[in-house]
């Protein structure tokens, strides 16, 4: 099996017309995206880490990364493993004292979590050749407009 590809997190998008939100990442070296479905509290909890917002109380993420701190605990990094059936595999890689390990996840968790520890994210070579596209940087700028447009119609209450 090839070395996982790095990527970094462009942001969140809004696929139309279904109005689902993505999650884009980028091969640092290449031109190949990587869009991944994710629920609306994930794609909010990592626009909220991209962005800077601190929530009143943490959210679940927050509190996740948190706990890992007091544990003396890394997120070495964060790999989007498998699609499978065109659903998405990660894996977090945890370290303490020397010792990995490996906890699986959903990649939007996985994300969000790496958004809030500054961990680096990879995809598998064999995801990215099988769910990558390329983007026109200008096709970028319009998804992320339309995703701002749906953050600003967000209310706290749309998670309770």
């Amino acid at each position: 099996m090839a070395e996982p590809v790095p990527v970094e997190l462009i942001g969140v998008r809004i696929q139309l017309p279904s109005q689902t939100p993505i999650v884009l990442l980028k091969e640092v070296e290449g031109v190949r995206h990587v869009p991944i479905w994710i629920g609306a509290v994930e794609a909010t909890a990592i626009a909220y880490a991209q962005e800077g917002v601190e929530p009143s109380r943490p959210l679940t993420h927050d509190l996740f990364a948190g706990v890992l701190g007091q544990m003396d605990v890394t997120v070495e990094r964060v790999v989007v493993t498998a699609l499978e059936d065109q659903v998405f595999f990660a894996d977090l890689v945890l370290n303490r004292a020397g010792e990995t390990t490996v906890v699986s996840s959903r990649p939007s968790d996985a994300i969000a979590i790496a958004t809030r520890t500054g961990s680096p994210l990879f995809v598998a070579e064999e995801v990215l050749e099988e769910a990558g596209i390329e983007l026109r940087d200008e096709d970028e700028e319009e998804e992320i407009e339309k995703f701002r447009e749906f953050l600003e119609d967000l209310d706290p209450s749309d998670f309770s």
